[in-house]
């Protein structure tokens, strides 16, 4: 079985990346023979130079996250495909046989959601355990979404649920994707033996993050929802945006978000 990793760049972070591409260009596939392909796509940006071997896409301008991995899954051969965001990077040489042995065992997994570890020691970002109770970060499970930069993904059913949507750009792609597979009989795990590092940064650190939330939510609803359902689902995630955030500028960006997914097609 043969890997490929996809590493997304903005070309802001020369030093973590080059530690990025090193940890999957480190990785043994055991008896698959050779080592990991690593695709690396620059979102409109310019690259730097890389190591022999790494396929470069260029893109001419950023087309987001969703778009931006698609893109870099349709260059690469694998038949499963890791995502890593450039700023993250494996701390374990044998996650990639480990990988490979568990979609090999498994025909309808499609996806494996790694289990990320701070690197500064901490407990780790709560939201990159795909569970509606984390609890133990080291307890596998089957999950309905997972983490899109700490993942795996069988080619195959990628292909079939139709990929990542790129009208997204960012935000609940992951979740969009997990529920057309879960449709179309396939399962999702959280791995808590395949282990990813990346800071413990919040997904809010981007200016336009509440904005896609909100859009982003509506749009999972009405693309995989019937309407009452989707009115609840939305309801929910509306009051716990409010309860949770306790900021009049966070909720009015949420809720402009809100009102921008109902316009779009």
């Amino acid at each position: 079985m043969k890997l490929s990793c996809v590493i997304l760049t903005m070309g802001n972070r020369p030093a973590e990346l080059e530690r990025a591409v090193a940890s999957a260009l480190a990785l043994s596939c055991g008896g698959s023979g050779g080592g990991v392909e690593v695709v690396l796509v620059g979102n409109g940006a310019e690259v730097p130079p890389v190591p022999p071997g790494v396929v470069v896409v260029r893109l001419p301008e950023n087309i987001g996250v969703a778009a931006g991995r698609n893109a870099g899954l349709a260059a690469s051969a694998g038949d499963v495909v890791l995502f890593l965001d450039d700023d993250g990077w494996y701390p374990d040489a044998g996650l990639g046989e480990h990988v490979a042995s568990r979609f090999a065992a498994d025909p309808r997994l499609a996806v494996l959601s790694f289990r990320v570890v701070d690197p500064e020691g901490g407990p780790g970002a709560r939201w990159y355990v795909p569970r509606l109770r984390a609890g133990d970060p080291e307890r596998s499970s089957q999950v309905t979404t997972f983490a899109g930069g700490a993942c795996a993904i069988r080619r195959s059913a990628f292909e079939e649920a139709g990929g990542l949507p790129g009208q997204f750009f960012y935000g609940h792609e992951e979740t969009d994707l997990a529920w057309r597979l879960i449709g179309l009989g396939y399962h999702l795990e959280y791995d808590g033996e395949a282990r990813m590092c990346h800071p413990a940064v919040p997904n809010a650190r981007h200016a336009t993050w509440y904005r896609m939330d909100g859009r982003n939510r509506v749009l999972v609803a009405r693309r995989n929802l019937p309407l009452p359902l989707a009115w609840a689902y939305l309801a929910n995630w509306m009051v716990l945006t409010a309860v949770r955030e306790q900021s009049f500028g966070a909720v009015r960006a949420w809720l402009a978000g809100f009102a921008e997914g109902w316009r779009l097609d």
